[in-house]
């Protein structure tokens, strides 16, 4: 197919096809400059080149931070997300402290934080949730080719190197400390999963720098081409089997036993009806489709706090493999009014207290809201513990929705078109 030759002035403006707009000029600017006024230069060039009007992407200095050097390339704007509140959710952490938090969530999404809240009163009243959690660390996957029939062999080398490739790791960072890892051939390729503690950072920049230090070491070393170190035997980003069976981050369990009291004031709902729900739903539907997440909307919570508290929102999806897990206290079938055990495995919680977006001015604010009350754990272990027990909190107050079928109704209450 011919296109018209280029008209107009070389701004791409009113072409015909794509492939004639030239690259705006977003990058150079007086090097004395502000943060504020470049991302407000670039705002005003891009209104100018495309003919559009980007004005309610404007954002105050005081909330730029460090976005523009670290956190957005580019940026010309900050694109606002609601936040609102839920808590209190009474929290006995794996430390045997007992605290009260409060949760900011980030959503779009109207009658999530009302149902989130209720659930924190439904737990709280039940005498709060019972966390417990396990770092695993955070992975890397590096892959090298190798022969197959050379696979064992270039194995065992690997092995007897450990000691010299962890001091490649450990050397590219004072915060980062190898755990463990695991190696996997397959055809004529061979992959190395690290695992480290990260220390307070979530920690996928240090240890895909890491991983390219022991990459390139041992491809030097045994003579063995470096493919990449990004394989995806980690999944960072990815469902996977393999971060559901051996966790990532912060392997999280939360728990809590409702009471009759609080089934029927809070929840309005029964023992029985919820069972025969999280049945249906969470064994059965989920068998169905083939799911490797057994819950009701886990993704929802953790996409909120995310977002509030400067996370990486792309890693909603690991926290998506969660599984929750109803039963009768006591009991081995389904009588009305019996105390209710609800529990969620959160197997892979990837956060952090430092880096990524946790130093921008407003997601500062939030994390330091969800953790005003700090206990003797790690502070990314509080945080990790802290959205697991926020998770259950979603968890129950859905199903005990589903199980009265009164969803669609709430959404018509708090998320109807004229509201």
């Amino acid at each position: 197919m011919a296109f018209p030759p280029p008209v107009g002035g070389g701004t791409g403006r009113g072409l015909k096809s794509p492939l004639y707009f030239l690259p705006m000029d977003l990058r150079n600017f007086s090097q004395n400059l502000e943060p504020f006024m470049r991302v407000e230069e670039r705002r005003k060039r891009i209104e100018s080149e495309l003919g559009v009007d980007l004005s309610l992407l404007s954002i105050e200095e005081k909330k730029i931070g460090q976005a523009d050097e670290k956190n957005c390339e580019q940026m010309f704007g900050a694109v606002p997300i609601p936040v609102g509140l839920a808590g209190p959710l009474t929290i006995h952490f794996s430390s045997g402290e007992v605290q009260e938090v409060y949760l900011p969530l980030a959503t779009t999404e109207g009658a999530l934080i009302a149902s989130v809240n209720r659930g924190c009163k439904a737990l709280s009243q039940a005498g709060g949730v019972h966390v417990k959690s396990e770092y695993k660390g955070i992975t890397r996957s590096i892959a090298f080719e190798v022969q197959s029939t050379k696979c064992e062999v270039r194995r065992k080398e690997i092995e007897e190197l450990e000691s010299e490739w962890k001091k490649f790791a450990e050397a590219t960072s004072d915060h980062l400390k190898v755990l463990s890892y695991e190696i996997d051939a397959k055809d004529d390729f061979l992959f190395l999963t690290i695992a480290a503690d990260t220390d307070e950072a979530m920690g996928m920049n240090m240890i895909t720098i890491a991983a390219d230090a022991v990459g390139h070491f041992l491809s030097e070393k045994l003579g063995i081409p470096l493919i990449t170190i990004a394989a995806n035997v980690d999944s960072d980003k990815k469902p996977s089997e393999r971060t559901k069976k051996l966790g990532r981050g912060y392997d999280v369990r939360a728990e809590a036993t409702l009471t009759e009291e609080v089934l029927q004031s809070v929840l309005r709902a029964d023992a029985a009806a919820m069972l025969k729900t999280a049945h249906a739903k969470l064994e059965i539907g989920s068998s169905i489709a083939g799911s490797l997440g057994k819950n009701l909307h886990a993704a929802n919570i953790v996409a909120a706090l995310y977002l509030a508290m400067g996370q990486d929102a792309a890693h909603v999806v690991e926290g998506s493999l969660t599984d929750t897990r109803v039963e009768i206290v006591g009991a081995r079938h389904a009588v009305p009014l019996q105390p209710l055990r609800v529990s969620v495995h959160c197997p892979a919680i990837l956060v952090g207290v430092r880096g990524g977006g946790t130093a921008l001015p407003a997601q500062k604010q939030c994390l330091d809201l969800l953790l005003k009350n700090r206990t003797s754990l790690h502070p990314s272990k509080q945080l990790a513990e802290s959205i697991g027990a926020a998770v259950l909190a979603g968890e129950v107050s859905l199903l005990a929705a589903q199980a009265t079928n009164t969803l669609a109704e709430s959404h018509k209450k708090h998320a109807r078109k004229d509201h």
